[in-house]
């Protein structure tokens, strides 16, 4: 991998984030009345959006704004103006990264709206987000987050509404933990402004869809697996090489499973919860291979995951499948919706760097001579993978993401030499289960937590 491409600066970066940083600091006060030295962060997202389709509705939704007069459907165009410029850089860092690696990418092909129709509860949640938007971050109490909660226990039982409702979930808990906003030393003003926007736009009919490019066919070998945890859910998510039966090119792709969860489930308990529900987890847990039938997929990648669509084939290392099959691999696409940096997850394999440990903690890779920061804080407890391992290791599957202003590497996995032998280490190696005698005193505590609350459950549901 060219690592030096990663460290020249991205023409137009550093505008385009300034002006989503402006609008996001008119969030923080809020839009019920602005201060007039808020204004310059309205009107410069409408200067930043200028020629394109987006301008006019978005320079009206800026005056209105400006005047203390916006309504709901101007704040839907000023999510959608935010949205574009994080697109924007979302690109650009991506056509980088994808420079560096050199592999071929995907190219993007048109294709239908996923319809759904107007619904209440969209209107609903539109409603209670552009309430946040007029209290702003210092002016919320838990009143103003309290009226999402009808909203959301209406959405979760429609599979359509989920994504939006599991959005809001997590938006209302954070808001909850940090209520009343007044008293707030520090906010997670981008944080924030992002779950906002998302919400807003996911609030539109049919934006929460993606349409499917058809169906997978074939062997999937996996890479690695993310997990992602808060305290209301967690998400496990496969990255993988998929080799079409027909012998066209491989393509990079995901499969993911997200489940709600309490949060005295924690480490490596998170598994019990998320392995039910899809087989591919213990599969690469086991560094094995799926073999695939007419598995449906999106048009960015995203395998819909059916165990009936799916059986455990062969044995296939990881670092195998980086070393030989990745280099080949045509990068997915992202649908527009998604076009976020902080979503940037480019599979990447390293070997023969140098590691080296900074005074406060930060780990960094020289890669032919150029640094690559790693992010050791996204490596899951919920697995044997540790930032030690990382720092003593040769070679790394990992997902180049883009951080706090620079490129950074997420380890996936690691080969280490141990005792003259080499030894790989993954972040998901407990996923199918564990013979680890500190993942197996997790699984049995989350046993337990999850017998307790099932019990409670009962309890309140024959009262």
């Amino acid at each position: 991998m060219r690592a030096d491409l990663l460290a020249e600066p991205v023409t137009g970066l550093d505008e385009a984030l300034a002006a989503v940083d402006a609008f996001d600091r008119t969030l923080v006060e809020g839009l019920l009345r602005p201060r007039p030295d808020r204004s310059a962060g309205l009107t410069g997202l409408a200067r930043a959006v200028a020629g394109t389709p987006l301008a006019a509705r978005v320079a009206e939704a800026a005056e209105k704004a400006v005047a203390g007069a916006a309504g709901e459907d101007h704040f839907v165009a000023l999510a959608a103006a935010r949205t574009a410029l994080l697109g924007s850089v979302h690109d650009a860092l991506t056509a980088r990264a994808g420079e560096a690696t050199g592999r071929p990418r995907g190219e993007a092909t048109a294709t239908p709206p996923v319809g759904q129709p107007e619904a209440n509860l969209l209107v609903a949640a539109r409603s209670w987000l552009s309430d946040l938007a007029r209290a702003g971050w210092q002016g919320i109490d838990h009143d103003v987050v309290s009226g999402s909660a009808p909203i959301i226990s209406a959405m979760l039982p429609d599979p359509a509404l989920r994504r939006l409702a599991t959005l809001l979930d997590g938006f209302a808990v954070e808001l909850a933990a940090s209520c009343p906003g007044a008293s707030l030393e520090r906010l997670p003003v981008r944080r924030w402004a992002d779950l906002w926007s998302r919400g807003m736009l996911l609030t539109l009919p049919g934006a929460a869809g993606v349409p499917l490019s058809g169906t997978a066919t074939g062997r999937l070998l996996p890479l690695g697996v993310d997990l992602r945890e808060h305290a209301t859910a967690v998400q496990a998510q496969v990255h993988a090489v998929f080799e079409p039966a027909d012998g066209t090119a491989p393509r990079l792709v995901r499969a993911g499973v997200s489940v709600p969860k309490p949060d005295t489930v924690v480490g490596a308990g998170l598994w019990q919860l998320l392995r039910p529900h899809m087989s591919l987890l213990a599969a690469a847990g086991d560094g094995c291979s799926m073999d695939l039938t007419d598995m449906p997929v999106t048009a960015d990648g995203d395998l819909l995951w059916s165990d009936a669509h799916a059986r455990r084939g062969e044995p296939a290392d990881a670092f195998v499948t980086a070393r030989v099959a990745l280099p080949t691999a045509t990068d997915s696409v992202t649908v527009p919706l998604d076009r976020h940096p902080a979503g940037i997850a480019v599979p990447v394999f390293l070997d023969g760097y140098d590691s080296a440990t900074d005074d406060d903690g930060v780990l960094t890779f020289t890669v032919a001579g150029h640094p690559l920061p790693v992010d050791t804080d996204r490596i899951p407890a919920a697995g044997p993978l540790t930032p030690e391992a990382v720092a003593t290791s040769g070679a790394c599957v990992g997902l180049l993401r883009w951080d706090a202003g620079t490129y950074r590497v997420q380890p996936l996995a690691v080969e280490r030499t141990v005792r003259k032998k080499a030894v790989t280490l993954h972040a998901g190696g407990w996923a199918g289960g564990t013979s680890d005698k500190a993942g197996v005193r997790a699984e049995k505590a989350a046993t337990d937590a999850v017998a307790v609350l099932r019990e409670r459950a009962g309890r309140l549901l024959r009262k």
